[in-house]
């Protein structure tokens, strides 16, 4: 009986040192936690100090920038408003530049088939084919056809001059070829001077200048272009149509 008291007594004092055991362990790790915690919090702490000290040099950059901006915006109205002087300046550059207009190209001696003589001034109110005008126009008739009838002279002697009994045909052939040539251009010019003549015959019946057709004046200007031409620009207009039409 006695042995089994002490085993009673000794197992009750296993299970009391077995409980202190574990209230100290549990009391050990209780305490290792909040340890844990308050170092967690310490850490979470100096973490937000630290984003924070960054956090204002960011702020102070982007204020910066702000700044610089309305510096900039500032500046540009002052731009935009130098800016209408110097469109101001552009319209009196356009101004001198269309006052500076440049002359009228006066007509040339070469206006006419005749190179040497000048166009007629018209005068406002003059009489149309007065005697001044008459003279005018016999001397273009008359130069005309002295230069023609040159220009005739000058291709008879070179015909005669250049012509050759080639032994070569291709040659020959070359040569015949302009010959003919130089002929059908004196012949029409052999026809101008015919009509030369009948213009030089108009003037001295005092019919130069007016159309066969309608009676009108040709007009100054026309008949310099061509000092030949029997009717005005309307008549010979219709004839030209007439003609394709025919043709």
């Amino acid at each position: 009986m006695a042995a089994k008291k002490k085993a009673a007594k000794t197992r009750a004092k296993a299970k009391t040192k077995a409980k202190a055991k574990k209230k100290v362990a549990t009391k050990k790790t209780v305490a290792k936690k909040t340890v844990a915690k308050k170092t967690a919090v310490k850490k979470k702490a100096v973490a937000k100090k630290k984003v924070v000290g960054k956090k204002a040099p960011a702020k102070k950059v982007a204020a910066k920038k702000v700044t610089a901006k309305k510096k900039a915006v500032a500046k540009k109205p002052a731009a935009a408003k130098a800016a209408p002087k110097k469109a101001a300046s552009k319209p009196r550059v356009v101004k001198q530049s269309a006052a500076r207009k440049p002359a009228p190209p006066s007509m040339s001696s070469h206006a006419g088939p005749v190179p040497g003589i000048a166009p007629y001034d018209e005068k406002r109110g003059e009489e149309y084919m007065n005697e001044t005008q008459v003279a005018h126009f016999r001397d273009i008739l008359l130069t005309w056809k002295r230069d023609l009838m040159e220009e005739v002279d000058r291709t008879v002697h070179h015909m005669q001059d250049e012509a050759a009994n080639f032994p070569d045909p291709n040659d020959r052939a070359t040569q015949e070829s302009d010959f003919s040539m130089e002929l059908r251009a004196r012949d029409r010019e052999r026809k101008l001077i015919k009509k030369i003549d009948e213009s030089l015959l108009m003037l001295d019946s005092d019919e130069y200048g007016y159309c066969d057709s309608c009676g009108i004046e040709i007009g100054i200007r026309r008949l310099e272009a061509r000092p030949t031409a029997t009717q005005c620009i309307d008549c010979k207009t219709l004839d030209e149509i007439r003609e394709k039409q025919m043709g």
